[in-house]
């Protein structure tokens, strides 16, 4: 009995040891299988993911390419537009003209907006240029001038002027004049200085000449101002060679000789021979012929 008794409880302890085993082994199977649910969802995930970012990246892409074509064609527009178009021969563009009149094609309006405001550029660039042209044949005009009237010269200082002088061909007044409603009177003329832009060089001024007043407005430095007198075989000349604020500093130039002058000296050339004083030998005193004393 008691042998039974114990294989009873030996037989009760395994049973016992299997079922904590088959607890254990029951407990890792459903923690595995958990695991298991877990990794495959985490990869159904990743894979959603690594899908979505595909498909969004692939929409990336058509949306750039779409925008790179739609930039060439608006490129290729431009280019279009602004590229002049070739110059047919006359058979062609008559042709070409009918051909269009034919169709009644109508020109883009952006191309002749464009080619209107080309039109007025090029409008505007001829003006520029007709107007550069106007002045220099004018500034040309006044150097060619200056060069008939005074050998091509103008005294910018002292010095030039004294070389001027020493030619003999004309007479130099230098005058320094300030700001004033009076007359400095200056070789034949009388001038008065009413207004200098020291910044921009360049001066008004106010003359007397044979009785009558004139203005001289905006006259530059080195500009030579001519004046033209009923006398004067050639005009007088103001130069201004220095500009300060409120005083100038230049010269008045004119001829030595006015026309009554020259028709003087022309009469006294042409006076006759006969017309002249006759030539009588001087009056020599007779000589003392007495010889000197002599010495003691």
């Amino acid at each position: 009995m008691e042998e039974k008794h114990e294989e009873e409880f030996q037989d009760g302890q395994e049973l016992k040891r299997f079922s904590q085993l088959n607890h254990w082994l029951i407990g890792i199977a459903v923690a595995l299988f958990l695991a298991a649910g877990l990794a495959a969802g985490y990869g159904y995930r990743q894979q959603m993911m690594v899908g979505q970012l595909s498909s969004h990246e692939q929409e990336m892409s058509a949306t750039v390419s779409q925008l790179h074509s739609q930039l060439e064609a608006v490129t290729a527009k431009l280019n279009e537009l602004t590229a002049p178009p070739p110059a047919p021969d006359a058979a062609s563009a008559k042709s070409h003209g009918s051909g269009a009149r034919k169709r009644g094609a109508t020109p883009d309006p952006r191309l002749k907006k464009m080619e209107a405001r080309l039109d007025a550029q090029q409008k505007q660039l001829q003006e520029t240029q007709d107007e550069v042209s106007k002045t220099r044949a004018d500034l040309e005009g006044n150097l060619s001038s200056t060069r008939d009237e005074l050998s091509g010269t103008i005294a910018r200082n002292h010095d030039e002027l004294v070389a001027l002088e020493k030619r003999g061909e004309r007479s130099f007044f230098e005058f320094d004049l300030n700001r004033s409603k009076l007359f400095q009177r200056t070789g034949p003329l009388s001038i008065s200085l009413r207004k200098v832009d020291a910044k921009h060089k360049h001066f008004n001024l106010a003359l007397i000449v044979d009785d009558n007043e004139l203005e001289k407005k905006n006259v530059n430095l080195y500009e030579p101002v001519w004046i033209h007198r009923a006398d004067d075989p050639q005009p007088v000349q103001i130069v201004v060679n220095r500009i300060d604020k409120n005083h100038i500093h230049g010269y008045v130039s004119a001829p030595k000789y006015t026309n009554s002058d020259l028709a003087t000296n022309g009469a006294a050339k042409l006076t006759p021979i006969s017309a002249e004083t006759p030539h009588t030998d001087p009056v020599i005193p007779p000589q003392d012929k007495t010889p000197p004393p002599l010495p003691q």
